[in-house]
């Protein structure tokens, strides 16, 4: 039997995107497995499979929401690059006025801070869509020995031929969100590049690089 996907390690990371209603959402196989939330609630905060204590439940901010919820809510910080790079920049700004400036000057520091903030957001992306991905071949798998199991009763047959072929369509529509992932990962990139001209992560960020040098290429 195969193992169980591990759940993407996003803890208690918080997503930098515009919302005053911020909400826990729990990242697990029920929430992968389930397409009828595949809409747009505001979400922020991943829990992986968190055991839910009574306080959890019975604050209405708990909820368990699709992963495609989870992208549009993490792709805001993709949409307002132009606006988030003024206010950083602005920021550090008011930094370097107190003092408190570091190296470089205030638009290569807030060029930096934002490409970082970018980089987490597709990361955390890919590993919640990968991670749905690996639920539901496993839920496959299973289905699958499942049929070779009930080769003598035609009425289970079909009931699980019918979960399979339901699983197959989760999968695809999980797995699209990597082709979308990507058009969003170039637009962000290539938003970026016009306002931050002159920045390039240091060789020795190696995350940092690779997700730069895939968007150079268009990968």
């Amino acid at each position: 039997m195969p193992s169980s996907p591990k759940s993407p390690p996003l803890g208690s990371l918080a997503l930098q995107a515009p919302s005053l209603t911020p909400q826990i959402v729990h990242v697990s196989p029920s929430t992968c497995h389930d397409l009828s939330l595949f809409k747009g609630m505001p979400t922020i905060i991943f829990w992986p499979n968190h055991a839910c204590s009574a306080s959890d439940d019975d604050d209405p901010r708990s909820r368990r929401h699709d992963p495609t919820e989870l992208m549009k809510e993490y792709r805001k910080l993709d949409d307002a690059i132009t606006m988030r790079l003024n206010r950083t920049t602005a920021q550090f700004r008011d930094r370097d006025r107190l003092g408190m400036g570091g190296k470089g000057s205030v638009q290569d520091q807030a060029c930096a801070y934002l490409w970082k903030e970018l980089v987490e957001n597709w990361k955390r992306r890919t590993d919640v869509i990968e991670y749905c991905v690996g639920v539901v071949d496993q839920s496959m798998e299973q289905k699958r020995q499942a049929l070779g199991e009930s080769a003598g009763d035609p009425t289970a047959q079909r009931k699980i031929q019918g979960a399979l072929f339901a699983d197959e369509v989760k999968r695809n529509q999980v797995r699209n969100e990597l082709s979308v992932e990507k058009i969003v990962r170039q637009r962000s990139f290539d938003a970026f590049s016009s306002r931050c001209r002159y920045f390039e992560p240091p060789l020795s960020d190696i995350d940092a690089r690779k997700w730069w040098d895939a968007a150079q290429s268009r990968r």
